[in-house]
């Protein structure tokens, strides 16, 4: 499905059609999670846990940032 960038007052944003609102059991004022992987980015449902466990990762990679350089090799 491709969407289109567009101006929102003085921010940018992405209008979801009705459909994909539906399809994703979301309506206005629902938090979305955005989600890098290596496939570009996937946006989900936000999970309040997964937030959490999210941080504690990024946490840990900031602190073992050396470590993790080196596994990777």
């Amino acid at each position: 499905m491709k969407l289109k960038i567009t101006t929102i007052g003085n921010s940018a944003g992405v209008i979801l059609p009705r459909e994909l609102l539906a399809r994703l059991r979301l309506e206005k004022g629902d938090e979305l999670f955005a989600l890098e992987t290596p496939n570009g980015v996937r946006l989900t449902t936000y999970d309040p846990k997964l937030a959490q466990q999210m941080e504690v990762a990024e946490e840990v990679m900031r602190k073992r940032r050396t470590l993790l350089h080196k596994l990777a090799q």
